[in-house]
């Protein structure tokens, strides 16, 4: 590699300068300000979500390696990449589990606010990939029961607990984990529609954390339901203000923005450029990762388990400061405090980087399970 390479990166990208410094020059700019200009002397551009990469973003550029550190990829023109040679690279399953643990924290929210028993509730999971399965794993580990849908992988595997659309949609509790795909056997594009949203009923609790548009957001506003929870939206950041005012809790595409899963984006995507230009990477970087958190105290030991539960998780992430963060009756100003909140998001640390101090003996285990250190 010649040492004048220079690298175009998302400056929501972190450590971006730590990291791939020693690969060329790096000149950092807001995503959806990344322009072709930007790109006409770069040999490489690393992105997040709010570039769009295409011919128009390309042509006439040096560029030849693409690298996104999110797992979306309705933003990539990836024919066209491959038919201009262009090596492209996505950091899939970097955030999954920031994903998993906001679905989790979610439904211990839910629940403790509408009083009633996870355990006693069946979880309906759409979608079972990088962030279904983590999903699947932490509610077994909870104790919740659960019904799996995901044709993909049904139609390849001998296992036989995957259930039909219409089974998982009866569930309690429904939350989606599927790619955003708008043709094809497993289209996605408003997967959850008028013809089958009739299986969903008032008591029904909804979660979308996976990509706007895989519920017909339509019919959701005109559907009751015991609960809404949504992340991901249809139109983002010019959400539909008769879906926001239907929502319990409504987060502008954060679910996958701790602080472990963008490094591991950050991460993923620096090994693959590495890799591209044959150099080894380094790893002094890591000496600028903040500290663990402080540790979580549980105060009250004389609560229910699930309340217990719910505290710890609330604590190593809120999603309803999320919620509050945007929360506005003028949707012009939700659509404004979303994009502003998301580019300025603070940092948040999953739980394998708390320590538990006053964990009740008995949920010790589960709580280990889960990742929080519980000496």
């Amino acid at each position: 590699m010649k040492p004048n390479k220079t690298i175009i990166i998302d400056d929501a990208v972190p450590f971006a300068n730590e990291m791939f410094s020693h690969l060329g020059k790096v000149i950092t700019l807001p995503g959806k300000e990344i322009k072709n200009a930007d790109l006409k002397q770069a040999n490489a551009v690393i992105v997040r979500s709010r570039t769009q990469v295409n011919k128009n973003l390309l042509k006439n550029t040096s560029v030849t390696f693409v690298g996104s550190t999110i797992v979306g990829l309705d933003h990539i023109d990836e024919n066209w990449l491959k038919s201009n040679h262009i090596k492209f690279y996505s950091a899939q399953g970097c955030n999954a589990n920031s994903v998993a643990e906001f679905i989790m924290a979610c439904l211990f929210q839910i629940a403790e606010q509408k009083k009633f028993n996870l355990n006693e509730k069946t979880l309906g999971i759409v979608g079972v990939g990088h962030v279904g399965k983590l999903v699947h794993q932490k509610a077994n580990i909870l104790g919740i029961k659960t019904l799996l849908n995901d044709p993909p992988r049904q139609r390849v595997e001998s296992n036989t607990s995957f259930v039909n659309l219409k089974t998982v949609l009866s569930a309690d509790i429904i939350t989606l984990h599927t790619p955003l795909s708008f043709s094809g056997t497993d289209k996605t594009y408003h997967l959850v529609n008028e013809q089958n949203f009739k299986y969903i009923s008032s008591e029904t609790i909804l979660l979308n954390a996976a990509r706007g548009g895989i519920v017909d957001e339509t019919i959701w506003t005109q559907t009751p339901t015991k609960a809404n929870i949504i992340d991901c939206w249809e139109n983002e950041p010019y959400i539909c203000s008769d879906m926001y005012q239907a929502t319990n809790c409504a987060t502008p595409h954060i679910a996958g923005h701790s602080l472990e899963a963008k490094v591991s984006g950050s991460k993923m995507v620096y090994h693959a450029l590495c890799n591209f230009w044959n150099k080894t990477p380094q790893s002094q970087w890591q000496s600028q990762l903040p500290p663990p958190p402080p540790n979580i105290t549980i105060n009250n030991t004389n609560q229910s388990d699930q309340a217990i539960i719910c505290q710890i998780l609330t604590h190593a992430h809120n999603p309803k400061q999320d919620d509050q963060a945007i929360r506005s009756e003028n949707i012009l100003t939700v659509q404004k405090n979303f994009e502003t909140y998301r580019r300025n998001y603070p940092v948040y640390r999953e739980w394998n980087q708390h320590q538990l101090t006053n964990a009740p003996k008995h949920l010790k285990p589960c709580l280990i399970k889960l990742g929080f250190i519980c000496p």
